[in-house]
């Protein structure tokens, strides 16, 4: 009976978040007639994939024990320097140069300036002992201003169609920001179950001194780990923006929360160590419906932050209860 009783318990919570995004659909299409059409449930995918996209390096680092407050404010820095390179190019004025920038190389410039963000990120908690709290709390600061100077506080505009179409267009009747999506999900459920980096990440979550004893070097895999992070905050950034047509100064603005929220939500432990990807993906949807629900039921954005900070605080609340059990 004991055996029986715990079987059923580890289904319940294996499926926890599924059984939630279902009961959570159910009251919405009750509630609004808009929430069960196809054209919503386009938006809605095309509003988690940036979520998703940044949710998937925040769970990388997550299992390792660590946390990245700076994902918000390097996804706004990336995504302007990546259309800033596609506008202005790069002047040096001390040889008289102007390096111009493809569509490909203003990508993957942004791409690069979010990995060396993380990777600084990692540097800072690896070398210096500095909690990862601290330190990408700093870097959320640090980005942020970055993305003032460089716009100066003003948008940049007028990006072009090519550009544009990777925040708004489709492909086979699917938002292109959702091919990117999977793209990132499969790419990390191969690193974190086909890999050694991923069973180090496990490791190194479980428990960091065995780890260490065993013979992992600890600070490689956590500086990879937040690159990582940095260059899908960075990628997330370059969607945003070609959605909008636009760099913000201010884009990204709590994005951070959402990211966190999708991966406790997701079943990932905040003491590391536990959860997956896919759990992740699960939470970004439930998240990104909830979202998109408050919406049409025209409910405040200020009771919005409510409700998702009451989502998170169970969810955690849940976590630990699992965890005592445990």
């Amino acid at each position: 009976m004991i055996a029986q009783l715990k079987i059923g318990s580890d289904t319940l919570k294996r499926f926890q978040s599924l059984i939630a995004l279902l009961i959570l659909c159910t009251i919405l299409s009750f509630m609004t007639d808009k929430f069960f059409t196809a054209d919503n449930g386009l938006n809605v995918l095309r509003q988690i994939a940036v979520n998703i996209c940044i949710a998937t390096g925040m769970t990388l680092i997550v299992l390792t024990a660590g946390i990245d407050l700076s994902v918000g404010s390097v996804l706004a820095l990336c995504g302007a320097v990546t259309v800033g390179l596609l506008r202005n190019g790069v002047e040096i004025p001390a040889g008289d140069l102007f390096v111009g920038f493809t569509l490909l190389g203003a990508i993957l410039g942004g791409l690069l300036c979010g990995w060396l963000l993380g990777w600084f990120n990692g540097f800072a908690i690896t070398k210096f002992n500095v909690p990862p709290f601290v330190a990408t709390l700093a870097m959320l600061t640090i980005a942020r201003g970055f993305t003032m100077l460089y716009t100066k506080g003003h948008p940049i505009s007028n990006l072009g169609k090519e550009f544009a179409f990777i925040g708004s267009g489709s492909f086979l009747g699917i938002p292109v920001p959702v091919w990117i999506a999977a793209i990132v999900v499969l790419l990390a459920v191969f690193i974190t179950q086909k890999t050694k980096m991923g069973r180090y990440i496990y490791a190194i979550g479980g428990n960091e001194q065995a780890a260490k004893l065993s013979g992992i070097n600890i600070n490689r895999v956590k500086i990879t780990v937040y690159s990582f992070a940095g260059a899908l905050a960075a990628l997330g950034g370059i969607i945003v923006t070609a959605r909008l047509d636009s760099a913000q100064p201010n884009a990204g603005m709590s994005y951070e929360l959402d990211a966190i929220a999708a991966v406790v939500i997701g079943g990932t432990s905040l003491s590391g160590g536990k959860g997956s990807v896919w759990g992740t993906v699960m939470g970004a949807v439930i998240i990104g419906v909830l979202n998109n629900g408050l919406v049409l039921l025209n409910v405040s954005p200020f009771w919005q932050q409510v409700v998702k900070g009451g989502v998170i605080l169970l969810a955690v609340i849940i976590d630990k209860a699992g965890e005592r059990r445990d």
